[in-house]
């Protein structure tokens, strides 16, 4: 039972996607004589923890209870007060917990203060599921680092453009819409100057009756070369855009994007280009916790090679292209030697419509 009502948590967790960042997805379910006499979930950044939905949702007494959730209840006042003392005071009997919070500022204190007022606490339900849904938060939380998703689509011999440039559209409808949500998901997504120039993208989420926020825009550009008639120059007013370049950028062209509305970031340069070790710690302390790299295939490379890549979703469409010169999801220099290619582990496929996507994970093993 426990597991069941702990899945149940999980699903209501995942309701807050794209809404609580940089928070964690939580949900909590409350069950006295095997009924659900309550549950919730964290709504939005700044809103009530899930705890706190879960019991002020309540049709019974909860007083000898068990509550479900998906992580550590909090023990320390932030921008509500600590879960632990409404769980304690609301007389909850038992608590299962899937996985203790990253938080140092949470870090077991909350599951013992449970403890010791006479709570009993079990913990390592589903944890494997849970700390996949919040993987974002947990890296950033323990690093201040972005979680990088790199997302990647190609024919099935290895084509994201003709050699004609055409490129619309290689994946199919269901996987063009699952990116959507992702980008709903991620706090910012981020493209290089290659990509503007030649597709001019909006960058934004663009799903039927979308009521969340679009990421913020990132354009890695190291000279600066983005057009001031860019969809993304633009479109600046709407949605927040950020301007990568180095000390090589145009200083003209900076000033004209500032007055536009544009951020600039002047980052120092690695081998000519940006310096994406350097960015990735820069928004991190921006507080930007996830990046959904949709590059071309040169920043799809030094991404790789900078090693700032936690994940990678990787769309294969039924089709075969041909051609020496149709370009490629990944460029650069490339790997000198097979043994030294990027691996990929913990991998697993899914089926978007006639697609499919190859999902791992770079520099985890097992």
């Amino acid at each position: 039972m426990d597991v069941n009502y702990m899945k149940r948590a999980l699903a209501l967790a995942k309701k807050g996607a794209g809404f609580v960042n940089p928070n964690p997805m939580v949900g909590s379910v409350i069950v006295k004589d095997d009924k659900v006499i309550g549950e919730g979930y964290h709504r939005f950044f700044g809103g009530n923890h899930a705890e706190i939905e879960a019991l002020n949702s309540l049709v019974d007494d909860p007083r000898n209870s068990t509550m479900y959730v998906n992580l550590e209840p909090c023990s320390h006042y932030g921008k509500t007060p600590p879960c632990v003392k409404s769980i304690i005071e609301r007389g909850i009997k038992r608590v299962v917990v899937a996985m203790l919070d990253p938080n140092p500022l949470v870090a077991g204190n909350g599951i013992k203060i449970l403890r010791e007022n006479g709570i009993e606490v079990v913990t390592g339900v589903l944890e494997e599921e849970s700390r996949k849904l919040n993987e974002v938060f947990i890296k950033y939380i323990t690093t201040k680092i972005p979680f990088c998703l790199m997302k990647l689509a190609m024919s099935l011999d290895g084509k994201i453009a003709t050699g004609f440039a055409d490129s619309k559209w290689i994946t199919c409808h269901e996987s063009r819409e699952y990116v959507h949500r992702l980008r709903h998901q991620y706090t910012s997504i981020m493209v290089g100057i290659g990509t503007v120039l030649t597709d001019n993208p909006l960058l934004t989420v663009r799903i039927p009756d979308f009521e969340g926020k679009n990421p913020i825009r990132i354009v890695v550009d190291s000279k600066c070369r983005i057009p001031l008639d860019a969809n993304l120059v633009r479109k600046a007013s709407v949605v927040k855009t950020i301007i990568v370049t180095t000390e090589s950028g145009d200083s003209e062209k900076i000033k004209s994007l500032n007055e536009r509305g544009l951020e600039v970031l002047v980052v120092p340069q690695k081998k000519k280009r940006v310096d994406l070790g350097i960015l990735m710690e820069t928004l991190g302390e921006m507080g930007i916790d996830s990046v959904l790299l949709e590059g071309g295939g040169t920043l799809n490379y030094s991404a790789l090679e900078e090693n700032i890549v936690d994940k990678v979703n990787f769309f294969i469409a039924p089709k075969i292209i041909g051609g020496s010169l149709s370009k490629t999801p990944v460029e650069g220099d490339g790997c000198r030697l097979v043994k030294d290619a990027f691996l990929l582990n913990n991998m697993t496929t899914h089926r978007f419509g006639q697609d499919i996507m190859v999902e791992g994970y770079l520099g985890k093993e097992g």
